[in-house]
């Protein structure tokens, strides 16, 4: 069964042959490299459904090494790398089939598509390494796949600015992660994944950690900070707009995914090493608290949705440095739908704005209407928390994460309140209040049992991850508080000089511009 591991690696195969073959399709239009990436991308998202049943059968799997020692390509197939597969697949396939008709004309077509099956083969790469080496070389080969995309039309400016800032955090990320291979490499003697978590899962429960192993956690850290364009090097994320849409989709739904997959994928190195964890902590949390915030500032719907992805990314960063992996996974899968979705129709909502003349109608609920919102959701939340057998008491993470999701649930059951007392509005909000609980908790407890085997066990919960876990509760329920009374804040003159700096990101992205020569 482990040679069969190695049928997952139709998929990226096919789809480089797809990006070699374009360099030589000169057709207008180039209907070839057009069928040929169809035909690759639905196949990988064919093999990636097999791989997912013939783990089901048989269990995980790690197949041979092709190379020399343990150092090569080999593919290790377990319910994580199988999930992120079938996302990959899915959502390449989706884009691919998109970019058909929205480059139909465009000169480069057949070179985009070439690019576009070299970025997502890569990408599977990543997600199926069975070696640190592999898994450094597909890292940033996904890195220099996506730079081709980000200045497909090089001759804007904006674009270039965009990809050189990318490059620049991006080899940096390359550098620390190179590192951290090298470090684990030298401390197991083998570059085999399995072997290496075995390893780092057997000296955790000693507690015989060497001080190697911390270093090459905090290294890992950095690469997934810089991977996931955390603050203050978000800003090439906000400004690759210049590139075709199907692009943005494509990084906003899975490449920069791939630093919060790094580090639930060698999740036994960075569980017992409290450092690494706070890095994690403080880098996402405070991305997605500034993010979330600034998001609501901007008029550019792409620019909104760009400043959402960080606010998810730096929310997954900040799950996995609290231990919350198999959440941060889940969090992952749901983000990465919902960008594709959105990145795609985002002319459509263009389209609704010009035809209405407005947008979506804003409410701000009165104290009475917020605090009955928040006992509210507070009861559905512990309910079905309790209807579903959740130990609240005994899983802390849990609990933090309860918090965030209470004060989410207090937002729409706040918003339903202030647009209509009518008692059929207020039961379908409070029905929907509901569905939202019951997936969470359903879903959570999916994720939690799917992913089990390929995940380390149990959660952050020393007192550094208490005080860290409060701070996350105390701060995400201001944020909430903000977005709920953004309408009535936007009339205070002392709001309106503030909401200028944050509609420009705290001018984090001006300084990044200026120490890589954009303005040159």
């Amino acid at each position: 069964m482990q040679y069969l591991a190695f049928l997952a690696l139709l998929a990226p195969a096919a789809m480089y042959a797809v990006g070699l073959f374009a360099r030589f399709d000169r057709g207008q239009p180039p209907h070839a490299t057009l069928r040929l990436a169809r035909v690759a991308t639905v196949g990988g998202l064919i093999v990636a459904a097999l791989t997912a049943l013939a783990i089901g059968i048989s269990g995980s799997m790690t197949s041979p090494t092709l190379g020399v020692g343990s150092v090569g390509l080999s593919v290790r197939l377990d319910p994580l790398s199988t999930v992120m597969f079938v996302l990959v697949a899915f959502v390449g396939a989706v884009v691919v089939q998109f970019s058909r008709n929205y480059l139909d004309g465009d000169p480069g077509h057949a070179r985009f598509m070439g690019n576009l099956n070299l970025t997502v083969g890569s990408v599977c790469l990543l997600v199926l390494a069975g070696n640190l080496v592999h898994l450094f070389v597909a890292w940033v080969a996904t890195s220099l796949a996506l730079h081709t995309l980000l200045v497909f039309y090089f001759e804007r400016r904006a674009a270039v600015v965009a990809a050189r800032k990318k490059f620049i955090v991006a080899r940096i990320g390359d550098a620390a992660l190179l590192g951290a291979v090298l470090i684990l490499i030298d401390t197991f003697q083998t570059a085999d994944l399995a072997a290496v978590l075995d390893g780092a899962a057997r000296l955790a429960e000693t507690r015989e950690l060497p001080a190697t192993l911390g270093i090459a956690a905090v290294l890992i850290a950095v690469a997934a900070i810089l991977k996931s364009a955390m603050f203050p090097t978000h800003g090439w994320l906000l400004e690759v707009m210049e590139t075709p849409t199907p692009v943005s989709a494509l990084l906003h739904a899975g490449i920069i995914n791939g630093g919060t997959f790094l580090v639930v994928r060698l999740g036994d190195v960075m569980m017992p090493q409290t450092p690494a964890l706070i890095l994690l902590v403080l880098f996402g949390g405070f991305t997605a608290l500034f993010a979330s915030v600034s998001m609501v500032t901007q008029t550019s719907v792409k620019v909104s949705l760009a400043y959402s992805s960080a606010a998810h990314m730096g929310f997954m960063l900040m799950l996995t440095g609290l231990g919350a992996y198999s959440v941060a996974i889940l969090h992952l899968v749901a983000h990465s739908f919902y960008k594709a979705h959105a990145f795609l129709s985002s002319g459509s909502v263009v389209d609704y704005a010009r035809a209405t003349g407005s947008g979506p109608k804003e409410f701000a609920p009165g104290p009475v209407a917020l605090l009955a919102s928040f006992a509210g959701a507070f009861a559905i939340f512990i309910g079905l928390g309790l209807a579903f057998g959740v130990p609240f008491a005994e899983r802390p993470v849990s609990m933090t994460l309860g918090a965030i999701f209470v004060m989410a649930l207090t937002h729409l059951l706040a918003r339903g309140l202030a647009a209509s007392r009518a008692p059929y509005v207020l039961l379908r909000t409070a029905g929907s209040a509901a569905a939202v609980a019951t997936a969470f908790f359903v879903l959570e407890s999916g994720a939690a049992a799917l992913l089990a085997p390929a995940l380390p066990a149990g959660e952050s919960n020393g007192p550094t991850a208490m005080v860290l876990m409060g701070a996350v509760g105390v701060a995400f329920t201001g944020v909430s508080l903000l977005q709920i009374l953004l309408p009535t804040l936007t009339q205070k003159p002392a709001f309106c000089r503030a909401y200028v700096h944050l509609k420009n990101g705290l001018y984090a992205n001006t300084v990044f511009d200026r120490w890589v020569g954009a303005f040159r």
